[in-house]
């Protein structure tokens, strides 16, 4: 039966602005970084390594609203709740999600901290490395949140980073159990392996209470997540908690696992590794959006795989290609 819910998917999720910059693997090891992490920064290691970086582009991003941007782009129906400031950041970012067709209507805060930002150096291996100022983002509250929206999305999606602060920490487990009492699905994404080591208890407590019906999580954030060193026993394990669970692998493709049955893809062949940011959360986008299709697993993991290869291929988490035709020409 079809649904008659407004929304495919409502998202809470960080608000971010990304500046991108080429660097070399030099400016990574002067910085002490480590390559192809995500960190959080204060506001004064912003502007130092704003200073450091080179020449940059700004765009908009944030892990929950770059899936919301791809999903929109395949046609999906779906809406955002997240904190900007009343600020020029706060303004591109609103205008650029609600211009792809994004309902976006949480009012920005007016006076303390700015809209975040998000400093990525990508290296010519195509690798980015994060440095985040969640500014404004962090101070999400439950007064936030739309209670009516949430119970009128098929899937309520949370992003794992935003589980770092504690008042958007309690605005997702209130939002949980908002979308749970409208028999709503629960999306949740791991977003990173620091967010699991910070919060692995309360994350396996979740899953083992059943208020995840999707998992995402990549290689490294499954086994971090069950404390297991093998993949394969690390899936197992998860999934017996998550009635889907969603696993990329990079190179090595996708699996997911419903019900004890798995179904995996390998990844789509691409020329030129150009910038990862975003890859996850493309992949997302497509998957979630052959679920609001109606669609096989199979089908669902390729929609993800071809989502992620669009992004892959180019600067910037959002998409510069028509997503929908590429989809639609792999999947014939």
């Amino acid at each position: 039966m079809a649904s008659t819910a407004r929304f495919d998917v409502v998202a809470i999720g960080n608000a971010i602005v990304d500046v991108l910059a080429r660097a070399d693997d030099a400016l990574i090891e002067r910085e002490n970084l480590v390559k192809g992490s995500m960190r959080l920064i204060d506001a004064d290691e912003a502007e130092r390594l704003y200073g450091a970086m080179g020449p940059a582009i700004e765009m908009s991003g944030g892990s929950a609203a770059n899936t919301l941007a791809g999903m929109a782009a395949l046609g999906r129906r779906c809406g955002f709740i997240g904190q900007v400031a009343d600020d020029q950041l706060g303004h591109v970012f609103t205008h650029d999600l609600t211009a792809l067709g994004v309902a976006f209507d949480t009012p920005p805060s007016d006076g303390g901290a700015p809209t975040a930002r998000c400093l990525i150096l990508v290296t010519p291996d195509g690798q980015r490395t994060m440095n985040t100022f969640l500014g404004a983002s962090q101070n999400l509250g439950r007064e936030s949140l739309d209670a009516a929206l949430i119970a009128d999305a098929d899937i309520l999606y949370l992003e794992g980073y935003l589980w770092n602060a504690d008042a958007s920490r309690a605005a997702m487990a209130e939002a949980i159990g908002l979308a749970k009492a409208a028999g709503r699905r629960v999306a949740f994404t791991l977003s990173d392996t620091f967010v699991v080591a910070g919060h692995g208890e309360d994350f396996r407590r979740m899953t083992a209470a059943r208020d995840i019906d999707i998992l995402f999580a990549n290689e490294a954030e499954l086994l971090v997540l069950a404390q297991e060193g093998d993949f394969e026993t690390a899936l197992a394990k998860v999934a017996a908690d998550v009635p889907l669970l969603v696993a990329t692998r990079g190179a090595h493709g996708a699996v997911a696992v419903t019900n004890g049955e798995r179904t995996a893809v390998a990844a789509e062949a691409i020329d030129d590794v150009v910038d990862t940011t975003g890859a996850g959360d493309l992949f997302a986008a497509g998957f979630l959006s052959g679920l609001a299709e109606g669609r096989p697993i199979a089908d669902c993991l390729t929609m993800g795989a071809v989502c992620a290869r669009e992004i892959i291929a180019q600067v910037g988490p959002r998409a510069q290609t028509d997503l929908r035709a590429k989809v639609a020409k792999r999947l014939g």
